[in-house]
């Protein structure tokens, strides 16, 4: 590593702990100031701290789940967005800490206080860290290999962060290796983007003999290499693939966390499901419910709950996924769908044994079979359970192509654990407020598939 990288990092450390260590101080006064004094047995002076050092921990922990220190990585309002989350939480842990230490309720006031001041805080840091972020670190120059498959879709989603990429350059394997090679010396970066294995490991490996840095788009069978397990039998390595999905004990756990889940949010959102099935009704007067086919582990057929947020009848010429600006869809339903409560009923899914809270969103038997058209591995989802969230919910957004989808479902059923469900559950109070996670595919479209054929290519190169 360069000193000056070296020196780079400490100042974006200290930025990411000047935050930490503010807000840490606020409930530190607050603490000393007026709960410590209402607690009938005070702490000693370590008990204190250790106190204010769990509500450090706990921010910390809270704040890398929601990218809240990432600092340079997300954009500004994401950070704020991310960073406040965080912060909401923590100070609910922290409030339900100090009820349990003084065995009582103790007036939520000076913490809602702190945490308003908390939110002036963070809008403040995130303006000033982003601005040094932006001075120390310059957007890098990137030059993209590409081959059949355009990467026109890529470098505008790319150079739409111009405070960190910018891809100034393109190739086409065409020109040959020691044009390509040459040219990749002369860029900070280097995307190799859909290329065939062969050629993309070729220059994977040049990158790395030459310390350059390298972005690849990964295919179906590296994300299953990723989910595997490291053997050695006798002096030679092995990469062991058992693609059975879950194991029997990882399946009871999962369960019993499902039930646990349901019922209790059953039970906190029965107010509103209850208000979401009268406005739905007092609406048109149709149905409360949409109940509709869907596919989950191992293709079995169930039917899904949804509170209805399209016109009755929405689906008079078949079947296809909500659009933009999709007239088939209600005012009440506009509501609904924006806030994901039309999702709420498939806790009743859930508690039946259908989903899971977690799992690749469940598809329909029609729309599955023109995925599979294109993309032959598109049932690779149905190893595991369908989920009420998932990994392409959290990571991906509703009209993400389902070949990018898949590959997200895959990262999750390869690398499945309790503690990436819980994350997952997490991270999707993050998303619930999130417009793009919504928003429905283009007008033209019936389902997510895009005009690029040539999908087709990654799969048979796969």
């Amino acid at each position: 590593m360069k000193a000056t990288d070296f020196y780079k990092r400490i100042i974006v450390f200290l930025l990411t702990a000047l935050v930490v260590i503010a807000q840490t101080s606020l409930f530190g006064i607050v603490w000393y100031k007026y709960y410590r004094n209402l607690i009938f047995e005070p702490f000693w002076n370590k008990g204190n701290w250790a106190l204010i050092a769990l509500y450090a921990l706990i921010l910390i922990l809270f704040s890398r789940l929601y990218g809240g220190l990432r600092v340079g990585y997300l954009k500004k309002l994401d950070i704020m967005y991310s960073l406040n989350l965080a912060t909401i939480c923590t100070n609910v842990v922290a409030y339900l800490q100090i009820t349990l230490i003084n065995r009582w309720f103790l007036s939520p006031g000076p913490l809602f206080i702190i945490t308003l001041l908390d939110i002036v805080i963070i809008v403040f840091w995130t303006l000033g860290s982003s601005y040094i972020y932006s001075k120390i670190y310059k957007a890098r120059r990137m030059l993209v290999i590409y081959g059949e498959r355009a990467p026109d879709e890529l470098i505008r989603k790319m150079n739409s962060r111009k405070d960190k990429y910018d891809i100034s350059g393109k190739v086409h394997i065409s020109v040959g290796d020691k044009e390509i090679y040459k040219m990749m010396h002369d860029y900070e970066a280097v995307i190799i983007w859909d290329l065939p294995s062969q050629l993309r490991n070729k220059y994977l490996k040049h990158c790395f003999a030459h310390s350059v840095r390298c972005y690849v788009t990964p295919k179906i069978s590296d994300v299953i290499l990723l989910g595997t397990e490291r053997i050695h039998l006798f002096d030679t390595p092995l990469l062991v693939s058992k693609n059975m999905g879950l194991t029997a004990g990882q399946a009871i756990i999962k369960r019993s966390i499902d039930i646990l889940v349901a019922l209790t949010g059953i039970i906190i959102s029965s107010p509103i499901m209850l208000i979401c099935a009268v406005a739905v009704k007092c609406y048109d007067k149709g149905p409360v419910f949409y109940r509709q086919e869907r596919l989950t582990l191992h293709g079995r057929v169930f039917r899904i709950f949804k509170f209805r947020s399209m016109c009755v009848d929405s689906e008079k010429n078949g079947a296809r996924l909500a659009s933009k600006n999709d007239s088939r869809i209600t005012p009440v339903g506009k509501i609904l769908r924006n806030l994901h409560f039309d999702e709420l009923p498939q806790l009743f899914n859930v508690l039946k044994g259908d989903m899971s809270i977690v799992g690749p969103r469940p598809e329909r038997k029609a729309i599955l079979k023109e995925y599979q058209r294109e993309i032959p591995e598109f049932y690779y989802r149905l190893k595991v359970k369908a989920g009420l969230t998932g990994y392409a919910q959290v990571y991906g957004k509703y009209n993400t192509t389902p070949y990018d989808k898949l590959k997200l479902d895959l990262f999750y059923i390869e690398n499945y654990s309790v503690l990436l469900d819980l994350k997952l559950m997490l991270m999707t109070f993050k998303i619930l407020f999130q417009k793009e996670t919504s928003e429905g595919v283009e007008d033209t479209q019936k389902n997510a598939l895009r005009e690029s054929h040539k999908e087709e290519k990654e799969k048979k190169e796969a």
